[in-house]
């Protein structure tokens, strides 16, 4: 079993992530672009650390690693890069991003990943993971499954990073995917789903479902949708929102998300998952899907969590349920 790098290992979801993957016994090493930072947090953990930008990694800095997991978003930033990074090298690479480019740009390099022998694993934090393995549940309850609609709801406040990709997310555009191509649809509108408490209004989004939910089920046709409450989404300088919540905010917000699929006769079912905070649920998901792919659960090309691991990886992670409709 090789080591594992955490890059960003010192922003709020990557310091868990590797305070978890510590205290399993994982062999780790954290990464990032600020030295101050990561000599902090490597003398705390007592592990070794690199520093190196994404965009400029030398032969030494991917040496010895089996894993690069990336918490440094926005991903559109980073992602790329160390993504060929990882291919150069014979690394696998697995990162928590929601933003649909990224998932684009991992199936692009899919085939030559998979020549080098390379799994590209995008999505195993909150977003995709539980949805990406819902899809596929739900799906297999329906005979010739032909459209697919997944919606998020956000609870709580906000990370500083998560806004950011966010941002991103919303520059994408708004896509769907109609009989299997993404395309643009500008008027889409905003849809009602229930997540175990009535009905809410879910406003259309382009998440990386869009991809990883075609790959996992092969249903053609797909629409995402997100449902934000309270001060979820941030307005002004995102710069200067706080890392994340507190633990005792995360305590406060379980995570849902709910998939609804239609088969070819018009049947139609649904199923809720809940779990815990999603920010609390990502570290736990990603360090497991990195101490797996280790462990030699891979498949070089581009790849989804719920192809990888199975339609009951997400509720691996205790906390986690689903409601079948």
């Amino acid at each position: 079993m090789k080591t594992l790098m955490i890059y960003g290992a010192t922003g709020y979801t990557g310091r868990m992530a590797a305070e978890h993957a510590k205290a399993l016994g994982l062999d780790i090493v954290i990464a990032g672009r600020t030295a101050a930072t990561l000599q902090s947090l490597a003398a705390e953990l007592d592990v070794p650390y690199r520093v190196f930008t994404p965009d400029s990694p030398t032969a030494e800095s991917l040496d010895g690693i089996g894993v690069l997991l990336n918490f440094a978003g926005p991903f559109a930033q980073t992602a790329d890069a160390l993504m060929r990074a990882c291919i150069k090298s014979g690394v696998d690479y697995l990162d928590i991003t929601a933003e649909i480019n990224v998932y684009r740009q991992a199936e692009r390099l899919g085939a030559v990943a998979a020549e080098a022998g390379v799994m590209l694993l995008p999505g195993v934090g909150w977003d995709v993971v539980p949805t990406d393995c819902l899809a596929m549940q739900v799906a297999r309850r329906v005979q010739n499954p032909h459209s697919l609609r997944v919606a998020l709801q956000v609870a709580g406040s906000m990370s500083r990073g998560s806004a950011m990709s966010v941002s991103e997310i919303i520059g994408a555009g708004l896509l769907q995917r109609v009989d299997g191509l993404l395309i643009e649809t500008p008027d889409a509108q905003p849809q009602h789903f229930d997540f175990g408490e009535g009905p809410a209004m879910c406003a259309p989004l382009s998440f990386g479902d869009l991809v990883t939910g075609w790959h996992s089920t092969g249903i053609p046709n797909i629409a995402m949708f997100v449902h934000i409450t309270g001060d979820a989404f941030p307005e002004g300088d995102l710069s200067q929102l706080p890392d994340g919540p507190s633990a005792q905010q995360r305590e406060a917000h379980r995570a849902r998300a709910v998939a609804e699929v239609t088969g070819a006769d018009g049947t139609v079912v649904r199923s809720v998952i809940e779990t815990v905070n999603g920010y609390t649920y990502t570290p736990l998901a990603a360090v497991e899907a990195a101490r797996r792919v280790l462990g030699g659960e891979r498949r070089p090309g581009f790849e989804t969590p719920a192809r990888v691991f199975g339609a009951g990886f997400a509720e691996t992670i205790a906390g986690t349920t689903v409601t079948d409709f």
